[in-house]
């Protein structure tokens, strides 16, 4: 494929309102593409149609699709890119809260993808979910994202092999990179240097080389990450 006459089409994107979402969003209108959004804060979203959803809310993220693909004309294409964490030791994070990073990191994912199958099915699409580095290694005082974040790699590799001839799935592992994802968290769980964390735009241009990919060849996985990545391998 002539990669300077690719247009990415119509691309779904979870979490598209900031950090990795946003950069994907920017990627592919540059790249000629249409984006949509689904998020749960949309009032900073301007350049694309969005929809403001939970994706931990599974017949909320249904509808959301369906007037997606609606308002689109169909789909090409689904990012999920939307996440969230809770740090500390098993013991001292709340019940609600750790079930709730499974709820949007994992089940906010499979909801997604489910409810866009008949679209990327009709137009031979394509599925990248976002996994991280913390899907390949475990670190303590993370088992709420480690284990939303293996489960995204376990779902995303059996989907592969359940759809394959139908759509297309990648799993996308990315490291730390610099958005806000971090903001909310103690500093004790902060990076502590920045300068090895990865620019969103980089993961999103990575995104685009996925879907790129001309009928019939797959990326099954990628992971991409600051040269000095601190969480591979």
């Amino acid at each position: 494929m002539n990669e300077s006459t690719f247009r990415p089409g119509r691309v779904l994107v979870t979490g598209g309102a900031s950090g990795l979402g946003a950069a994907v969003v920017d990627a592919v209108l540059k790249a000629g593409g249409t984006p949509v959004v689904l998020d749960r804060d949309i009032r900073n979203v301007a350049a694309a149609k969005a929809f403001e959803v939970d994706v931990s809310d599974r017949a909320a993220v249904s509808e959301a699709v369906r007037q997606s693909a609606e308002t689109l004309g169909g789909l090409d294409a689904v990012v999920t890119a939307a996440g969230i964490d809770r740090c500390g030791k098993l013991e001292d994070v709340a019940a609600d809260e750790w079930e709730r990073v499974i709820g949007v990191n994992l089940m906010g994912t499979v909801s997604v993808v489910r409810a866009a199958l008949p679209y990327l099915k009709e137009s031979r699409g394509r599925v990248v979910t976002i996994a991280s580095t913390l899907g390949k290694r475990a670190l303590p005082e993370a088992t709420a994202y480690c284990a939303s974040k293996f489960g995204v790699v376990g779902f995303s590799h059996s989907l592969a092999a359940e759809t394959g001839g139908e759509i297309g799935v990648t799993t996308m592992i990315p490291g730390g990179m610099k958005t806000r994802f971090f903001d909310d968290r103690a500093e004790q769980y902060k990076p502590q240097d920045d300068s090895r964390l990865n620019d969103p735009a980089n993961v999103a241009q990575a995104i685009l080389f996925v879907l790129s990919q001309p009928t019939g060849c797959e990326i099954r996985e990628m992971l991409i990450c600051h040269e000095e990545e601190g969480s591979w391998p």
